[in-house]
Protein backbone atom coordinates (compact mmCIF):
# COMPACT_ATOMS: atom_id res chain seq x y z
CA UNK A 1 0.00 0.00 0.00
CA UNK A 2 1.16 3.32 -0.51
CA UNK A 3 1.30 6.61 1.90
CA UNK A 4 2.67 9.59 2.16
CA UNK A 5 6.22 9.88 4.07
CA UNK A 6 3.79 12.13 6.57
CA UNK A 7 1.27 9.38 6.91
CA UNK A 8 4.40 6.95 7.41
CA UNK A 9 5.22 9.60 10.12
CA UNK A 10 2.25 9.81 11.78
CA UNK A 11 1.20 6.38 11.76
CA UNK A 12 4.96 5.49 13.55
CA UNK A 13 4.05 8.35 16.43
CA UNK A 14 0.47 7.01 16.93
CA UNK A 15 1.24 3.26 17.68
CA UNK A 16 4.67 4.96 19.85
CA UNK A 17 2.23 6.21 22.09
CA UNK A 18 0.18 3.04 22.41
CA UNK A 19 3.28 1.13 22.79
CA UNK A 20 4.24 3.92 25.96
CA UNK A 21 1.09 2.84 27.31
CA UNK A 22 1.85 -0.64 27.24
CA UNK A 23 5.50 0.15 28.64
CA UNK A 24 3.85 2.35 31.40
CA UNK A 25 1.48 -0.36 32.13
CA UNK A 26 3.42 -4.02 32.35
CA UNK A 27 6.52 -2.26 33.98
CA UNK A 28 4.57 -2.38 37.51
CA UNK A 29 2.60 -5.78 36.70
CA UNK A 30 6.33 -7.50 36.14
CA UNK A 31 7.22 -7.05 39.83
CA UNK A 32 5.58 -9.96 41.05
CA UNK A 33 8.19 -12.46 39.24
CA UNK A 34 11.51 -10.56 41.08
CA UNK A 35 9.92 -10.35 44.69
CA UNK A 36 8.58 -13.80 44.75
CA UNK A 37 11.57 -15.31 46.52
CA UNK A 38 10.91 -12.29 49.10
CA UNK A 39 7.24 -13.24 49.03
CA UNK A 40 7.43 -16.50 49.33
CA UNK A 41 10.50 -16.23 52.49
CA UNK A 42 8.01 -13.56 54.21
CA UNK A 43 4.27 -15.53 54.04
CA UNK A 44 6.07 -19.23 54.53
CA UNK A 45 4.60 -20.38 50.70
CA UNK A 46 5.41 -23.24 48.79
CA UNK A 47 5.42 -23.41 45.05
CA UNK A 48 2.01 -24.04 44.20
CA UNK A 49 0.30 -21.18 46.64
CA UNK A 50 2.94 -19.00 44.82
CA UNK A 51 1.93 -20.40 41.54
CA UNK A 52 -1.97 -19.30 42.78
CA UNK A 53 -0.73 -15.61 42.83
CA UNK A 54 0.08 -15.67 39.12
CA UNK A 55 -3.65 -17.37 38.82
CA UNK A 56 -5.05 -14.63 41.29
CA UNK A 57 -3.76 -11.93 38.99
CA UNK A 58 -5.05 -13.58 36.17
CA UNK A 59 -8.55 -14.55 37.07
CA UNK A 60 -10.27 -11.33 35.21
CA UNK A 61 -9.40 -11.99 32.27
CA UNK A 62 -12.52 -14.44 32.57
CA UNK A 63 -14.51 -11.15 31.84
CA UNK A 64 -12.33 -10.73 28.63
CA UNK A 65 -15.56 -11.70 25.96
CA UNK A 66 -17.87 -9.14 27.80
CA UNK A 67 -15.30 -6.15 27.69
CA UNK A 68 -14.28 -7.09 24.39
CA UNK A 69 -17.66 -6.14 23.56
CA UNK A 70 -18.35 -3.07 25.24
CA UNK A 71 -15.21 -1.94 23.56
CA UNK A 72 -16.18 -3.17 20.39
CA UNK A 73 -19.17 -0.59 20.71
CA UNK A 74 -17.00 2.33 22.80
CA UNK A 75 -13.81 2.33 22.08
CA UNK A 76 -11.28 2.06 25.13
CA UNK A 77 -9.38 5.60 25.38
CA UNK A 78 -10.26 5.98 28.80
CA UNK A 79 -9.24 2.76 29.81
CA UNK A 80 -5.53 2.82 28.28
CA UNK A 81 -4.65 6.50 29.94
CA UNK A 82 -5.96 5.18 33.78
CA UNK A 83 -4.36 1.66 33.62
CA UNK A 84 -0.27 2.66 34.57
CA UNK A 85 -2.51 4.21 37.74
CA UNK A 86 -4.35 1.84 38.65
CA UNK A 87 -0.96 -0.60 38.28
CA UNK A 88 1.00 1.33 39.97
CA UNK A 89 -0.94 1.80 42.91
CA UNK A 90 -1.61 -2.21 43.08
CA UNK A 91 1.62 -3.35 42.73
CA UNK A 92 3.91 -1.10 44.78
CA UNK A 93 1.33 -1.81 47.79
CA UNK A 94 2.38 -5.38 47.38
CA UNK A 95 5.16 -4.81 49.30
CA UNK A 96 3.55 -3.53 52.62
CA UNK A 97 0.64 -6.81 52.39
CA UNK A 98 0.24 -7.88 55.52
CA UNK A 99 -0.88 -11.34 54.60
CA UNK A 100 -1.06 -13.49 52.15
CA UNK A 101 -5.27 -12.90 51.43
CA UNK A 102 -4.47 -8.91 51.14
CA UNK A 103 -1.82 -9.76 48.71
CA UNK A 104 -3.94 -11.70 46.41
CA UNK A 105 -6.50 -8.89 46.51
CA UNK A 106 -4.21 -6.22 45.59
CA UNK A 107 -2.79 -8.57 42.45
CA UNK A 108 -6.96 -9.30 41.88
CA UNK A 109 -7.31 -5.30 41.38
CA UNK A 110 -3.93 -5.40 39.21
CA UNK A 111 -5.27 -8.43 37.05
CA UNK A 112 -9.03 -6.33 37.10
CA UNK A 113 -6.74 -3.44 35.33
CA UNK A 114 -4.56 -5.45 33.32
CA UNK A 115 -7.70 -7.19 31.75
CA UNK A 116 -9.04 -3.91 30.75
CA UNK A 117 -6.05 -2.03 29.46
CA UNK A 118 -5.10 -5.87 27.18
CA UNK A 119 -8.52 -6.12 25.47
CA UNK A 120 -8.29 -2.29 23.74
CA UNK A 121 -4.60 -1.57 23.22
CA UNK A 122 -4.07 -3.87 20.52
CA UNK A 123 -7.63 -3.32 18.51
CA UNK A 124 -6.22 0.54 18.52
CA UNK A 125 -2.45 -0.56 17.23
CA UNK A 126 -4.24 -2.72 14.56
CA UNK A 127 -6.30 0.12 13.63
CA UNK A 128 -3.42 2.67 13.61
CA UNK A 129 -1.18 0.21 11.62
CA UNK A 130 -3.74 -0.33 8.90
CA UNK A 131 -1.45 -2.68 6.50
CA UNK A 132 1.39 -3.20 8.55
CA UNK A 133 0.20 -5.01 11.28
CA UNK A 134 2.47 -7.21 11.91
CA UNK A 135 5.15 -4.38 12.46
CA UNK A 136 2.68 -2.79 14.90
CA UNK A 137 1.89 -5.42 16.70
CA UNK A 138 5.93 -5.49 17.20
CA UNK A 139 6.67 -1.95 18.50
CA UNK A 140 3.55 -2.66 20.71
CA UNK A 141 4.90 -5.77 22.10
CA UNK A 142 8.20 -4.28 22.56
CA UNK A 143 6.54 -1.53 25.20
CA UNK A 144 5.68 -4.51 27.23
CA UNK A 145 9.07 -6.40 26.67
CA UNK A 146 10.91 -3.14 27.85
CA UNK A 147 8.79 -3.13 30.42
CA UNK A 148 9.42 -6.68 31.76
CA UNK A 149 13.72 -5.70 31.23
CA UNK A 150 13.49 -2.93 33.22
CA UNK A 151 10.99 -3.81 36.14
CA UNK A 152 12.83 -6.44 37.61
CA UNK A 153 15.69 -3.83 37.56
CA UNK A 154 13.17 -0.90 39.15
CA UNK A 155 12.15 -2.87 41.99
CA UNK A 156 14.57 -4.68 42.94
CA UNK A 157 16.52 -1.72 42.97
CA UNK A 158 13.90 -0.30 45.06
CA UNK A 159 14.17 -3.00 47.29
CA UNK A 160 17.89 -2.51 47.93
CA UNK A 161 17.09 1.31 49.01
CA UNK A 162 14.23 1.48 50.76
CA UNK A 163 13.07 -2.35 51.64
CA UNK A 164 10.19 -4.38 50.42
CA UNK A 165 7.70 -2.07 52.93
CA UNK A 166 9.07 0.91 50.85
CA UNK A 167 8.28 -0.29 46.85
CA UNK A 168 5.08 1.93 47.09
CA UNK A 169 7.40 4.93 46.58
CA UNK A 170 6.98 3.78 43.25
CA UNK A 171 3.89 4.87 42.60
CA UNK A 172 4.63 8.81 40.91
CA UNK A 173 5.96 7.13 37.44
CA UNK A 174 1.85 5.51 37.13
CA UNK A 175 0.22 8.80 37.73
CA UNK A 176 2.56 11.02 35.26
CA UNK A 177 2.13 8.48 32.66
CA UNK A 178 -1.35 8.40 32.56
CA UNK A 179 -1.62 12.57 32.88
CA UNK A 180 0.53 12.08 29.68
CA UNK A 181 -1.46 9.83 28.09
CA UNK A 182 -4.46 11.48 28.24
CA UNK A 183 -2.23 14.68 26.67
CA UNK A 184 -1.34 12.61 23.67
CA UNK A 185 -4.29 9.91 23.21
CA UNK A 186 -6.77 12.86 22.89
CA UNK A 187 -5.37 13.93 19.74
CA UNK A 188 -5.65 10.79 17.94
CA UNK A 189 -8.98 9.65 16.07
CA UNK A 190 -8.72 6.10 16.53
CA UNK A 191 -12.45 4.77 15.76
CA UNK A 192 -14.82 6.63 13.33
CA UNK A 193 -18.33 7.27 13.99
CA UNK A 194 -18.93 3.90 12.36
CA UNK A 195 -17.19 2.25 15.02
CA UNK A 196 -20.45 2.98 17.37
CA UNK A 197 -23.00 1.83 15.35
CA UNK A 198 -24.19 -1.00 17.43
CA UNK A 199 -26.50 -2.26 14.74
CA UNK A 200 -24.23 -2.75 12.20
CA UNK A 201 -22.17 -4.98 14.35
CA UNK A 202 -22.50 -8.57 13.57
CA UNK A 203 -23.45 -10.68 16.71
CA UNK A 204 -21.44 -12.26 18.62
CA UNK A 205 -23.11 -15.57 18.52
CA UNK A 206 -22.14 -15.45 15.06
CA UNK A 207 -18.49 -14.37 15.09
CA UNK A 208 -18.06 -16.93 17.86
CA UNK A 209 -19.30 -19.46 15.16
CA UNK A 210 -16.38 -18.43 12.47
CA UNK A 211 -13.32 -18.46 14.61
CA UNK A 212 -13.87 -21.21 17.74
CA UNK A 213 -12.14 -24.07 15.39
CA UNK A 214 -9.06 -21.34 14.94
CA UNK A 215 -9.13 -20.42 19.10
CA UNK A 216 -8.98 -24.44 19.42
CA UNK A 217 -6.00 -24.57 17.54
CA UNK A 218 -4.05 -21.88 18.82
CA UNK A 219 -5.84 -22.84 22.92
CA UNK A 220 -3.59 -26.10 22.40
CA UNK A 221 -0.51 -24.25 20.58
CA UNK A 222 -0.35 -21.92 23.70
CA UNK A 223 -0.65 -24.51 26.32
CA UNK A 224 2.42 -26.57 24.78
CA UNK A 225 4.36 -23.15 24.57
CA UNK A 226 3.23 -22.02 27.96
CA UNK A 227 4.97 -24.69 29.42
CA UNK A 228 7.87 -23.39 29.07
CA UNK A 229 7.31 -19.30 28.82
CA UNK A 230 5.33 -19.40 32.09
CA UNK A 231 7.64 -21.14 34.00
CA UNK A 232 10.61 -19.74 32.93
CA UNK A 233 9.53 -16.67 33.32
CA UNK A 234 7.75 -16.95 36.64
CA UNK A 235 9.83 -18.36 38.65
CA UNK A 236 13.07 -17.74 37.08
CA UNK A 237 14.29 -15.34 39.97
CA UNK A 238 13.25 -18.30 42.03
CA UNK A 239 14.97 -20.91 40.38
CA UNK A 240 18.53 -18.86 40.57
CA UNK A 241 18.04 -18.10 44.08
CA UNK A 242 17.57 -21.97 44.72
CA UNK A 243 20.99 -22.16 42.80
CA UNK A 244 22.58 -19.98 45.14
CA UNK A 245 23.08 -16.42 43.36
CA UNK A 246 21.63 -13.23 45.03
CA UNK A 247 18.16 -11.91 45.29
CA UNK A 248 19.82 -8.86 43.05
CA UNK A 249 21.54 -11.27 40.13
CA UNK A 250 18.53 -13.69 40.31
CA UNK A 251 16.52 -10.44 39.39
CA UNK A 252 18.96 -9.16 36.80
CA UNK A 253 19.02 -12.81 34.65
CA UNK A 254 15.28 -12.23 34.55
CA UNK A 255 16.12 -8.50 33.12
CA UNK A 256 18.92 -10.15 30.72
CA UNK A 257 16.05 -12.70 29.38
CA UNK A 258 13.18 -9.68 29.09
CA UNK A 259 15.80 -7.16 27.02
CA UNK A 260 16.29 -10.23 24.64
CA UNK A 261 13.00 -11.04 24.47
CA UNK A 262 12.54 -6.82 23.18
CA UNK A 263 14.85 -7.88 20.42
CA UNK A 264 13.23 -11.29 19.37
CA UNK A 265 9.86 -9.72 19.91
CA UNK A 266 10.23 -6.87 17.33
CA UNK A 267 11.99 -9.05 14.82
CA UNK A 268 9.05 -11.67 15.01
CA UNK A 269 6.24 -8.55 13.76
CA UNK A 270 8.75 -7.78 10.88
CA UNK A 271 9.96 -10.94 9.47
CA UNK A 272 6.39 -12.38 10.31
CA UNK A 273 5.34 -9.85 7.66
CA UNK A 274 8.54 -10.86 5.56
CA UNK A 275 8.65 -14.62 5.82
CA UNK A 276 5.32 -15.64 6.82
CA UNK A 277 4.07 -15.74 10.09
CA UNK A 278 3.61 -20.20 10.02
CA UNK A 279 7.13 -20.00 9.56
CA UNK A 280 8.02 -17.70 12.59
CA UNK A 281 6.44 -20.09 14.85
CA UNK A 282 7.37 -23.24 13.43
CA UNK A 283 11.16 -21.95 14.09
CA UNK A 284 10.55 -20.60 17.46
CA UNK A 285 8.79 -23.71 18.76
CA UNK A 286 11.73 -25.67 17.60
CA UNK A 287 14.74 -23.84 19.09
CA UNK A 288 13.10 -22.19 22.44
CA UNK A 289 12.93 -25.63 24.81
CA UNK A 290 16.55 -27.04 23.01
CA UNK A 291 17.74 -23.90 24.45
CA UNK A 292 15.79 -24.00 27.73
CA UNK A 293 17.18 -27.42 28.11
CA UNK A 294 20.62 -26.37 27.79
CA UNK A 295 20.25 -23.68 30.18
CA UNK A 296 19.26 -26.43 33.35
CA UNK A 297 21.77 -28.90 31.44
CA UNK A 298 25.00 -26.46 31.35
CA UNK A 299 26.97 -25.05 34.33
CA UNK A 300 26.51 -21.31 35.02
CA UNK A 301 28.93 -19.77 32.85
CA UNK A 302 26.71 -20.82 29.69
CA UNK A 303 23.67 -18.86 31.55
CA UNK A 304 24.26 -15.35 30.13
CA UNK A 305 24.55 -16.47 26.45
CA UNK A 306 21.99 -19.23 26.63
CA UNK A 307 18.95 -16.55 28.29
CA UNK A 308 19.41 -14.24 25.66
CA UNK A 309 18.86 -16.66 22.68
CA UNK A 310 16.49 -17.98 24.50
CA UNK A 311 14.44 -14.42 24.61
CA UNK A 312 15.50 -13.91 21.53
CA UNK A 313 13.41 -17.33 20.33
CA UNK A 314 11.08 -17.88 23.00
CA UNK A 315 9.38 -14.08 22.56
CA UNK A 316 9.22 -14.09 18.65
CA UNK A 317 5.83 -15.62 18.83
CA UNK A 318 4.17 -12.65 21.05
CA UNK A 319 3.33 -10.25 18.14
CA UNK A 320 2.84 -12.79 15.21
CA UNK A 321 0.16 -14.91 17.26
CA UNK A 322 -1.25 -11.58 18.04
CA UNK A 323 -1.17 -10.55 14.38
CA UNK A 324 -2.48 -13.56 13.51
CA UNK A 325 -5.88 -13.12 15.74
CA UNK A 326 -6.04 -9.70 13.84
CA UNK A 327 -5.57 -10.63 10.87
CA UNK A 328 -9.05 -12.72 11.45
CA UNK A 329 -12.10 -11.16 9.07
CA UNK A 330 -14.56 -9.50 11.76
CA UNK A 331 -16.18 -6.42 12.86
CA UNK A 332 -15.90 -7.46 16.58
CA UNK A 333 -11.91 -7.38 16.91
CA UNK A 334 -12.14 -6.65 20.22
CA UNK A 335 -14.20 -9.33 20.72
CA UNK A 336 -11.84 -11.49 19.17
CA UNK A 337 -9.02 -10.15 21.12
CA UNK A 338 -10.64 -11.14 24.37
CA UNK A 339 -10.81 -14.72 23.36
CA UNK A 340 -6.92 -14.43 22.76
CA UNK A 341 -6.55 -13.33 26.17
CA UNK A 342 -8.88 -15.22 28.16
CA UNK A 343 -7.17 -18.59 25.84
CA UNK A 344 -4.03 -16.97 27.48
CA UNK A 345 -4.88 -16.84 30.66
CA UNK A 346 -6.09 -20.29 31.37
CA UNK A 347 -3.08 -21.99 29.73
CA UNK A 348 -0.66 -19.22 31.86
CA UNK A 349 -2.79 -20.30 35.26
CA UNK A 350 -2.42 -24.30 33.84
CA UNK A 351 1.15 -23.95 33.20
CA UNK A 352 2.01 -22.01 36.53
CA UNK A 353 0.17 -24.22 38.68
CA UNK A 354 1.68 -27.68 37.08
CA UNK A 355 5.25 -26.43 37.25
CA UNK A 356 4.75 -25.19 40.99
CA UNK A 357 2.88 -28.69 41.54
CA UNK A 358 6.32 -30.68 39.95
CA UNK A 359 8.62 -28.42 41.43
CA UNK A 360 6.97 -29.44 44.93
CA UNK A 361 7.16 -32.71 43.58
CA UNK A 362 10.19 -33.54 41.99
CA UNK A 363 12.49 -30.48 42.48
CA UNK A 364 12.37 -27.46 40.43
CA UNK A 365 15.63 -28.42 38.21
CA UNK A 366 13.78 -31.75 37.09
CA UNK A 367 10.81 -29.36 36.79
CA UNK A 368 11.92 -27.80 33.90
CA UNK A 369 13.60 -30.66 31.96
CA UNK A 370 10.22 -32.16 31.66
CA UNK A 371 8.07 -28.78 30.68
CA UNK A 372 10.65 -28.06 27.78
CA UNK A 373 10.28 -32.10 26.51
CA UNK A 374 6.62 -31.17 27.13
CA UNK A 375 6.71 -28.09 24.67
CA UNK A 376 7.70 -30.12 21.64
CA UNK A 377 4.53 -30.60 21.59
CA UNK A 378 3.42 -26.86 20.44
CA UNK A 379 5.15 -28.46 16.77
CA UNK A 380 2.55 -31.22 15.42
CA UNK A 381 -0.27 -28.70 16.86
CA UNK A 382 0.99 -26.16 14.63
CA UNK A 383 0.89 -27.76 11.70
CA UNK A 384 -3.00 -27.42 12.03
CA UNK A 385 -2.67 -23.86 11.81
CA UNK A 386 -2.66 -24.11 8.20
CA UNK A 387 -6.09 -25.85 8.07
CA UNK A 388 -7.22 -22.95 10.02
CA UNK A 389 -5.57 -20.32 7.54
CA UNK A 390 -8.57 -20.07 5.14
CA UNK A 391 -10.24 -18.01 8.28
CA UNK A 392 -8.16 -14.62 7.60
Amino acid sequence: MFETREQRRSRIINVSIIAFSHFAHDVYTSFLAPLLPLLIKRFSLNYVQAAWLNVIRGLPTLLNPFIGAFVDKKGGKAIVILAPTIAAISMSLVGIAPSYGILGILLFVAGVNSTFYHVPSPVMVKKISKGYSGAGMGLFMVGGETARFLGPLVVMGAVSLWGLNGIWRLIPFGLFASILLFFRLKRINLYSSSDNQTADLTPVREVFAKVYKFFVVMFFYLVFRALVKTSLTYFLPTFLHLRGASLWLSGAALSILEVAGIVGTFLGGWISDLWGRFRTLLISSIVTPILVLLFVWLPAVWSLPLLILIGLFMFVTGPVLLAYVHDLKTDRPAFVNSLYMISNFFVSSIASLFFGWLGDKIGMINALYLVSFLSFGAVPVLLLFKKVDKLK
